[in-house]
């Protein structure tokens, strides 16, 4: 169950009387990242009653008998081992060190157990897939960070990874995507505990929004894993790539790879934690980005050479993806190009919106019809578009993309020049705009 769900999953156990709900247990292992191992101390181990945050215990445990030294070479000291997990009624994983090594059998038995009477089982970024290696997953919906989802659904094929969402709850078991994310899902705990005022007003004192909306698509480096490279879909994969300026649907890529539809489907999905169809849509929008940032295409030339059937459907997935219209994107861009590239050439810009002056998709409904513009893509109805991010180095700097990202919503009229504050949102606007959308060229990293 996503984040944005308010039904509350009847997959919850009966809590073990000796366990409380309001102990929460976050256990530690070494060579884990300071940052995700803090959130939960953060969030549940400092008393802020005052500002109206009822007060959890916390139990902070060493998952293994050595050293916890974390990123930096920091060592910390747990007050408390394995034992300790008896008592919480919420135990938290904030990181694994590894996504494939496997987490120590003591941890995974006592993760087990607090499960069996009843605790939740909590696993933030990384943590996924010490919960997976327990088995805690299995036939369960689960996110993790979008980098390592590929790594999650194949090695554990029977956990159902959405790299889409910022956080999954399934009742008893809860997962969230990196960093940040893991702030997300600690906060909804909260709100599930105490309700929205208690998260709200922690949310204020850790200078955070209370709840955002939508997902990791904005982030998604829909590139492939490494693994595929000794994959026979690997071959299929670089035809389609070479061959996006053709309009070919997912029915011939399972075709050449001799493949049912339905077959591919999941034999693509377990390599890449993604479906064909929202990988191929993926990669034809990024190549019309490519094209609106080093080229003087119109619109609808740009569509053809990506291998859209339609103008529209190009504006409809490319609004879905990056909030923005193909010709406010491309003014937005060459507004920040430093001197000497194409945004010498103002009269070459002001004939691609000329050209471009019947592109409609600004407004919201119009988009959705670019959606249908698209008939062979009807099968992506059911399933967001995904931000897609240009390998690195082909973009201008961070400064200068978060400036043409401004610029581009205020040319579509999707966002005002100065987002604000996340206890005052703009009325009607999505709590997610409050997050400036990532450009291609911004390739992040992130531990964990």
């Amino acid at each position: 169950m996503s984040q944005d769900s308010t039904t509350v999953p009847e997959t919850t156990r009966k809590l073990s009387g000796r366990r409380r709900r309001e102990i929460v247990a976050v256990l530690l292992f070494s060579g884990g990242p300071i940052f995700e191992s803090s959130i939960p101390l953060s969030v549940f181990g400092i008393d802020r009653q005052d500002a109206g945050v009822p007060r959890y215990r916390l139990l902070v445990c060493a998952g293994e008998d050595v050293p916890l030294r974390t990123t930096g070479g920091l060592e910390l000291t747990a007050p408390y081992g394995l034992e300790a997990l008896s008592r919480a009624g919420t135990v938290v994983v904030p990181a694994w060190r590894s996504i494939t090594g496997p987490p120590p059998t003591a941890a995974l038995d006592a993760l087990r157990r607090a499960h069996e009477e009843g605790a939740r089982i909590v696993g933030l970024c990384t943590g996924a897939f010490v919960l997976a290696a327990a088995g805690l997953l299995d036939g369960r919906p689960a996110t993790t960070h979008w980098m390592y989802a590929p790594t999650l659904a194949k090695r554990y094929p029977s956990v159902h990874v959405d790299p889409r969402e910022l956080f999954v709850d399934d009742g008893d078991v809860l997962t969230s995507a990196g960093t940040a994310a893991g702030i997300d899902l600690c906060l909804h705990i909260v709100r599930n505990d105490h309700g929205a005022d208690a998260a709200g007003a922690l949310a204020r004192r850790l200078v955070v929004p209370p709840r955002r909306t939508g997902g990791q698509e904005r982030y998604l480096d829909r590139s492939l894993p490494e693994e595929i490279g000794a994959d026979p879909l690997a071959e299929v994969v670089a035809w389609a790539l070479e061959h996006l300026h053709e309009q070919f649907d997912v029915e011939t890529l399972a075709a050449r790879a001799y493949m049912s539809r339905r077959t591919f489907d999941r034999r693509f999905r377990s390599l890449t934690g993604s479906a064909p169809l929202q990988w191929l849509i993926t990669q034809r929008v990024l190549q019309a980005q490519r094209l609106l940032e080093t080229s003087d295409y119109s619109v609808d030339e740009v569509a053809g050479r990506c291998g859209f059937r339609s103008p529209v459907a190009l504006r409809g997935h490319f609004r879905r993806q990056l909030g923005s219209s193909p010709a406010a994107y491309r003014a937005a861009y060459r507004a920040r190009r430093p001197q000497g590239g194409l945004a010498d050439r103002p009269e070459r810009a002001d004939r691609t919106d000329r050209t471009d002056r019947g592109d409609r998709s600004d407004r919201p409904d119009r988009g959705d019809r670019g959606d249908r513009g698209d008939r062979g893509e009807r099968g992506d109805r059911g399933e967001r578009g995904e931000l897609v991010e240009q390998r690195a180095g082909e973009a201008a700097s961070l400064p200068m993309r978060r400036a043409a990202v401004a610029t581009a919503h205020a040319i579509s009229g999707t966002a005002t020049a100065a987002p604000p504050g996340p206890d005052r949102p703009e009325p009607g606007k999505p709590e997610s705009d409050l997050y400036t959308p990532r450009l291609p060229g911004q390739r992040e990293r992130p531990v964990g």
